[in-house]
């Protein structure tokens, strides 16, 4: 029996989310839909011209365990914030979702990592991220226990900006292995993909990585192609298990055997895409490790993905849970037997 359904490794951040308008982010040289990475400076400029703001606990892999946990799952999460007032802030809010959350914090460092988010009439949203603390993300940092506890290792591809935490993520990625756990991971953005693509494709041909999330944008990169077909049958070559999410469109999972493709659920409004991704990783490994089917993970996934989206912010304000079941989607666990 393992504690564990999901341990997520990422980038601890604080979000700091406003609303805004596109003559904003022309004006100040943010990149529309993106994840920009900033330094200090130019963090408290742009905190300095935004609006109205909300702060909320966010980074990509923390969402994910959030979600997990919404959803009745048991889940951890590695993350380095700093001893003060916005790490407190992260260590009580993942905590108070039902993560298990023990990453000791950096002392006399770098501020707690922050994100201002400005999120668009269309609900797109723009994150410009000073990364602080959380480069300091090292394997000293990997509790051995937890990992092995866990039946899938899941890290966001934003660690591929600090250094030390490659270190942390080869060495999660090799005890999960050794106790016969999976190993996820989320490709993150596009652009993050252009700096380390080699590097990324390396960890699914080599066996580090056994699942794949990306959306349609970050499979193309990957790629380097504009046929959604080509990158699909060259990831299904590249790795056991991928999801390509396509926003409206749904998602499209693929191994090397089968194809399936689910459709979004439909909304009401779409509020702020802030989240979208990490959230249907966290249904769909929901499903994964309570043996749900591939479509069923994936419908999973879209459900959450939905949910959040009609919110501001990354984190579940409701049970996702309660949602789920109201949906008939809790219903169809141990008929894969993928014995995770």
């Amino acid at each position: 029996m393992t504690k564990f359904d999901v341990l997520c490794i990422g980038n601890a951040i604080v979000d700091i989310l406003a609303r805004t308008d596109d003559a904003f982010l022309v004006n100040n040289a943010i990149v529309k839909g993106a994840m920009n990475l900033i330094d200090a400076e130019r963090a408290e400029l742009l905190y300095e011209r935004m609006g109205p703001a909300v702060e909320m606990s966010g980074g990509s892999a923390g969402n994910t365990a959030a979600g997990v946990a919404s959803l009745g799952g048991t889940a951890a999460y590695f993350g380095k914030v700093a001893a003060d007032h916005l790490g407190r802030i992260f260590t009580h809010d993942i905590r108070a979702q039902g993560v298990a959350f023990d990453t000791r914090p950096l002392e006399n460092g770098a501020p707690t990592a922050r994100s201002m988010i400005f999120v668009t009439p269309d609900g797109e949203r723009s994150m410009n991220t000073y990364l602080g603390a959380c480069v300091e993300l090292g394997p000293e940092d990997v509790e051995s226990s937890k990992v092995a506890d866990a039946k899938v290792v899941y890290f966001e591809g934003y660690l591929w900006d600090p250094p030390r935490a490659k270190e942390a993520i080869r060495l999660s990625a090799k005890i999960a292995h050794e106790h016969g756990r999976q190993v996820a991971m989320t490709l993150s953005d596009p652009f993050c993909v252009d700096r380390y693509r080699e590097e990324l494709l390396d960890l699914m041909r080599s066996g580090t990585v056994d699942i794949v999330f990306a959306n349609e944008a970050e499979l193309k990169s990957l790629y380097q192609t504009e046929s959604l077909e080509v990158g699909l049958e060259a990831i299904r070559e590249d790795c056991r298990l991928a999801a390509v999410t396509r926003s409206e469109k749904g998602s499209i999972v693929v191994t090397r055997e089968e194809t399936v493709a689910v459709p979004a659920i439909e909304i009401r409004e779409l509020v702020d895409s802030t989240g979208a991704g990490d959230l249907y990783a966290s249904g769909f490994l929901y499903g994964y490790t309570h043996d749900f089917s591939l479509e069923d993970c994936a419908r999973l996934g879209s459900l959450a993905a939905g949910v959040i989206i009609q919110q501001m912010g990354p984190r579940p304000q409701a049970s996702l849970r309660d949602i789920a079941e109201q949906s008939g989607l809790m219903q169809t666990a141990g008929v894969t037997g993928y014995g995770l």
